[in-house]
């Protein structure tokens, strides 16, 4: 081999080792997992305790990430970095709840969506839209990609108990919004909210991705209904059907309890059965259940799973009529959501509602960015191998090699003198 080609191959594979060296230290991912610590609180009982409430862990960002860069990435992430952790729902196990900065094209929503994340808010300002007032119902699912904010504020001084009574009075979804600490303040939040809301009636206390799932219903759903007769009594059996026909038009949909209206000609209903025991009566009830309510001599609403057959049993032989499926859970004509934006500590998010126990929140959870006590090792981690990448090539300049290394022109070697005569 010339002493050229040599050298050329010296040059190539010190470009290539220097390169993979570059694209290791700077990769997003290396950056990602570098800026970044877990919050503890996700594997612990107070997460579980949440979950046991009714709340809903979905996500906001991941430090070292970008929205506007790769929207799919920060999905994917903050997916794995929720299902590692902890259930998104007690309805559910995978999140389907996400926070989206405004300024993503329709294409980047999609890309986001096909991550299982279906329900992006609050304002992302695309054009389609769901709940930005009580007449804005969603009709589409990429409704749910600008899911309002309505009600203003859960934050003492910003929030406001009759912004929040005026919307709630006006019906269909509204969704307050709440940030639990800016640098090292607490934001406390307002006490004339969560007290209206601890006495407010027909008003379903839920999260985003149970909204999302009981909507869903809307798309496909089947069920099945056959009676008998005991005596002067009516037993009917009623259950909503699981099918893959439904399933596969929403599979992140949670199976949360949907609430059917029943009409039995005004008898009273005496008991409903389930596979594990009796309903409970749960008029009044404003979170998520299974069971039933009826007024005297009214419609019955019953408030149950997919999959899950009842025996509903009342007094009277006269015929029955399903009407159909409610607006909201428990035939509650509005729906309150509260997301916390930006939970990167639940223990300091979630315990000054320790006695608000009515409250129900979707936790848009985030990483901690590593930018506290050891957040600067990040940083020298970087200037090392910037320092080491070039030392390598100094020394590699010395020795000649490299891409520093300077040019030597080469001239046409000097013919050899004759041999002298004999």
């Amino acid at each position: 081999m010339s002493d050229g080609v040599g050298r050329g191959l010296h040059r190539i594979l010190t470009v290539t080792v220097l390169a993979c060296l570059f694209s290791v230290s700077w990769s997003p991912a290396a950056l990602a997992d570098a800026a970044w610590q877990q919050d503890g609180w996700l594997t612990t009982t107070l997460a579980q305790d949440r979950l046991d409430l009714g709340d809903e862990f979905g996500c906001y960002a991941v430090p070292g990430l970008s929205w506007q860069n790769d929207p799919g990435a920060v999905a994917t992430e903050c997916r794995t970095y929720i299902e590692d952790r902890l259930h998104a729902s007690s309805w559910g196990t995978s999140p389907i709840s996400t926070y989206v900065p405004s300024g993503l094209t329709m294409s980047q929503h999609t890309t986001v969506a096909n991550q299982g994340f279906v329900v992006h808010g609050d304002n992302t300002d695309l054009s389609v839209s769901a709940w930005h007032n009580a007449s804005d119902v969603p009709t589409d699912k990429w409704d749910w990609y600008n899911l309002g904010r309505r009600g203003g504020s859960l934050e003492q001084v910003i929030g406001s108990v009759e912004e929040v009574q005026t919307a709630v009075e006006e019906g269909g979804l509204v969704n307050l919004y709440w940030i639990g600490r800016v640098n090292d303040a607490t934001i406390r939040h307002d006490r004339d909210i969560s007290a209206y809301l601890a006495d407010v009636p027909n008003v379903w206390l839920t999260t985003w991705g149970q909204a999302w799932s009981y909507w869903t219903v809307n798309d496909c759903y089947e069920f099945t209904h056959e009676r008998r007769t005991e005596g002067n009594q009516t037993v009917l059996t009623f259950e909503s059907l699981i099918t893959a026909q439904c399933s596969a038009m929403n599979p992140e949909a949670w199976n949360v309890p949907i609430t059917w209206m029943i009409d039995v000609n005004g008898a009273d209903v005496v008991q409903v059965e389930g596979r594990d025991g009796s309903l409970e009566n749960i008029s009044g009830v404003r979170k998520s259940q299974q069971g039933y309510s009826q007024v005297q001599g009214e419609f019955l609403h019953l408030s149950i799973v997919n999959g899950h057959p009842v025996d509903i049993r009342f007094n009277g032989t006269e015929p029955h009529d399903i009407i159909g499926r409610t607006s909201f859970f428990n035939n509650h004509s509005t729906a309150v959501t509260i997301a916390a934006h930006e939970t990167h500590d639940l223990f300091k998010w979630s315990k000054r509602f320790v006695d608000d126990e009515h409250l129900v929140f979707t936790w848009l959870v985030e990483p901690r960015e590593e930018l506290g006590e050891s957040g600067w090792l990040r940083y020298v981690a970087a200037g090392v191998a910037i320092a080491t990448i070039v030392g390598m090539l100094l020394v590699l300049k010395k020795e000649g090699l490299g891409p520093l290394a300077p040019k030597v022109e080469r001239t046409a070697r000097e013919p050899e003198q004759n041999a002298t005569s004999d």
